[in-house]
């Protein structure tokens, strides 16, 4: 007749590896969620710093387009001369010019200033494509990092439910065998490896949910705010 001690290492063996090929037929895929990364991607672009300093550049370089265009207007110079009233009807300057009693006003310009102006405004426009640019191949990135994480995330909120499950069993199998120690039906060794079996799972628990956190947190940090504000 086989040791019981040895008929309850076997079974414990037998739990183990059956609940190893659960876990290892699990997959993530059935817990991601493309609208929900979605709105994680779409919460990072919001509250995360650097995606809001590119938008002001965006915002800085389409304020810089309209600057170039109204500065068109800089190109026309107004002047005035006064010639105050005197006994004479009008007043003649230094270059032989008369001018009537009065103010006299003008409008000048710069044929370099004008030859300027559709450079600048071009400059300006490029520089505005080039922040566009820019914020898109930000948005790119910061969309791969997010989903990265979230992955990351629902493996490891995975692997601690299952882990949980591991750790539930071989409480069970613990009481179960302390119960029957009490009553002489196993031996001390029995009951001794079903207890170390139950330790090992509850150490492997805490890990798992440490590593739970972490994702968590890198997740958070990204998307500015906390999970569970993401409806």
């Amino acid at each position: 007749m086989v040791p019981k001690y040895i008929a309850l290492l076997v079974l414990l063996f037998i739990v183990n590896i059956s609940l190893a090929q659960e876990t290892s037929q699990e997959s993530i895929l059935p817990n991601i969620s493309d609208s929900f990364i979605e709105k994680l991607v779409a919460s990072a672009k919001i509250h995360y710093p650097k995606a809001k300093t590119f938008e002001d550049r965006v915002s800085i370089a389409r304020l810089n387009v309209q600057k170039a265009k109204l500065d068109w207007f800089n190109i026309l110079t107004f002047n005035y001369i006064y010639a105050p009233s005197t006994s004479t009807s009008s007043v003649t300057t230094s270059t032989g010019l008369s001018y009537a009693n009065g103010y006299q006003f003008g409008l000048g310009t710069s044929i370099g200033n004008i030859l300027q102006k559709p450079t600048l405004v071009k400059i300006a426009r490029e520089e505005y494509d080039i922040a566009e640019m820019n914020q898109e191949e930000y948005f790119l990135n910061i969309t791969a990092i997010v989903k990265q994480r979230y992955y990351v995330y629902i493996q490891q909120m995975t692997s601690l439910n299952w882990k949980t499950k591991n750790m539930e069993s071989a409480d069970r199998i613990a009481k179960e065998n302390k119960y029957k120690f009490e009553k002489g039906e196993i031996t001390f060794d029995a009951y001794n490896a079903a207890y170390l079996n139950y330790s090992g799972s509850v150490q492997t628990k805490m890990e798992a949910e440490t590593a739970y956190l972490i994702a968590k947190s890198n997740l958070e940090e990204i998307i500015g705010v906390k999970l569970e504000e993401i409806k």
